[in-house]
């Protein structure tokens, strides 16, 4: 625990720390009733409660149009099956900034819907809604849909055989079965849309601001750290509950439930319900997942002479950007590896340290500290490292590595879910069997767990770079003009007026949605028809 506790300590509680500090901390003193004044100004209420406003409903929504979806991968059987569970993953690891592109592109001006109806949903809540469901459609699918698909269907043919109708049967067996299941994926999407950013601040425009975005404001616009510190202090309380209430269900679900072979509960579609079902969901991944990331490819070639936005991305206009856009490409890359790197040795030795159940309330709350920053401000942490590492020994300001150092803390998670299952799945006899032949602590490792978890490893460090690469909310911070990654080049082509700008962050855009497509179509080639990892 040592190393990741470290980690943890210099690169996440440091920075947000400091800027607590910053914030509240004057004169030597806590002016800690700055916290009251800050939380009952009028505007400020009206941020949290349209952040919490927001985060409720598209739960909820994420909830009605995924739970289908969570049952047709659970249940039934179809070709094409393995890659259509790859496409609605697709959302999940782009970066928020694409996600707001793609809908840009078909609810915006000049978007599909402006061309075809003249409707436009921009600047309304209703394109946050929307583009939280694409976002989110596959921490439904993947948390209700792999214990869906683990449940013992016999349980439920007996209960029909006792005479219970199918709706009773499923009311009174199968849904207190997903009830925690079901509880974790609406816990883990009210987080996520809790603290968005990227989605809000390209769609909702000066209209709508959640808590993450008035941060951003009040720490690089108005420079107001103090309300900035409070509001973090807030975030922090809430995303602290979430991830509480979150472990206690998914404990639950371990310890309650007996499980079958995944592979042994599908069947094809049976009867006209199961296959309208089936189109049903087909028709919703189409409309709702598929068509914006289409809109966003043929608004990105959009033009007379087909690739010219493309072209256009190796020109330099002296603007916003030192180099040209097309750099960013390079950058986002390189920056992802060793990011990358850095949270599979780090979620590594973390999982290591969690893989023992009975090591108690230590290592439970070590668990909950490496989910913190998934919900806690990403632009806290960005704004905090350039506050906390500006001085010897870690005056990191000016270096490369201060950008895949935030974006490893993001992939942490990731790599800790994956790998753990596989790590408890061990046979501790095997360990055991090879330390009384000799073996060293060392050796043991390399013979006995590694080609046990070798397959697991890679798909943590396949999610770590896909998270890394879209990393937005710390990056925008830190990102230098003459390094600009993918995400903060999109963001910023974005925000100047123009034809020209906008179809090159749409070119941008594109060429990220492909790059994460592509690393998630490998990951499933290498998941395989495992269930590897709790996501």
């Amino acid at each position: 625990m040592a190393g990741p506790v470290a980690f943890f300590a210099v690169f996440f509680a440091w920075p947000v720390a400091a800027i607590v500090a910053r914030g509240l901390h004057d004169g030597g003193t806590w002016q800690l009733g700055r916290i009251a004044d800050v939380v009952t100004q009028p505007d400020i209420r009206h941020v949290l409660w349209f952040t919490t406003w927001q985060a409720l409903v598209s739960t909820a929504l994420t909830l009605l149009v995924a739970l289908p979806g969570a049952y047709v991968f659970a249940r039934l059987d179809f070709p094409g099956k393995q890659t259509l569970r790859a496409v609605v993953t697709v959302p999940f690891v782009l970066p928020t900034v694409v996600v707001g592109t793609a809908f840009l592109a078909l609810v915006g001006r000049g978007g599909l819907l402006d061309e075809l109806w003249g409707v436009r949903l921009d600047t309304t809540v209703w394109a946050i809604l929307l583009a939280h469901v694409f976002f989110n459609y596959a921490v439904v699918v993947r948390t209700v849909g792999g214990l869906w698909a683990q449940l013992d269907p016999r349980q439920e043919d007996a209960a029909r055989m006792l005479g219970a109708s199918r709706l009773r049967a499923w009311r009174t067996v199968t849904l207190p079965a997903l009830t925690p299941a079901v509880a974790a994926a609406a816990l883990m999407v009210f987080l996520f849309t809790f603290t968005s950013f990227g989605v809000v601040t390209i769609l909702g425009g000066p209209t709508f601001s959640t808590l993450e975005v008035e941060i951003y404001r009040q720490t690089a616009d108005v420079f107001d750290l103090s309300t900035a510190a409070v509001l973090t202090l807030v975030q922090f309380v809430a995303v602290g509950a979430v991830l509480a209430v979150h472990a206690w269900t998914v404990r639950r679900r371990e310890s309650a439930l007996r499980l079958v072979d995944a592979a042994t509960t599908a069947h094809r579609p049976r009867g006209a319900g199961q296959w309208a079902l089936l189109a049903g969901v087909l028709v919703s991944v189409a409309l709702l997942l598929l068509l914006p990331l289409a809109v966003l490819v043929q608004r990105s070639l959009d033009t007379p002479g087909t690739f010219t936005y493309y072209r256009e991305l190796t020109s330099d206009d002296g603007g916003m950007f030192l180099v040209p856009p097309i750099a960013a490409i390079g950058n986002s890359l390189r920056y992802a590896v060793v990011a990358t790197l850095i949270a599979v040795v780090i979620g590594g030795l973390a999982a290591a340290a969690l893989t023992r159940r009975d090591a108690g309330r230590l290592v439970r709350g070590f668990d909950a500290l490496l989910m913190l920053p998934l919900g806690v401000s990403a632009v806290t942490v960005g704004f905090g490292f350039l506050i906390a590492l500006d001085e010897p020994p870690l005056d990191l300001r000016a270096s490369w590595i201060i950008v895949p150092l935030a974006q490893a803390l993001v992939g942490v998670p990731f790599v800790v879910r994956t790998m753990l299952p596989v790590l408890r799945a061990v046979d501790a006899r095997l360990r055991e069997a090879a330390a009384v032949l000799g073996a060293s602590p060392w050796r043991v490792w390399r013979e006995v767990d590694l080609p046990l978890v070798r397959r697991a490893l890679l798909i943590s460090a396949g999610f770590a770079f896909a998270v890394s690469l879209g990393e937005f909310g710390a990056t925008v911070f830190l990102a230098r003009p003459d390094n600009p990654t993918l995400p903060v080049a999109v963001a910023r082509l974005l925000s100047r007026p123009g034809d020209l700008n906008y179809g090159q962050a749409m070119a941008l855009s594109a060429i990220l949605m492909v790059v994460c497509a592509a690393a998630l179509l490998l990951l499933e080639r290498l998941r395989g028809a495992d269930r590897t990892g709790e996501f």
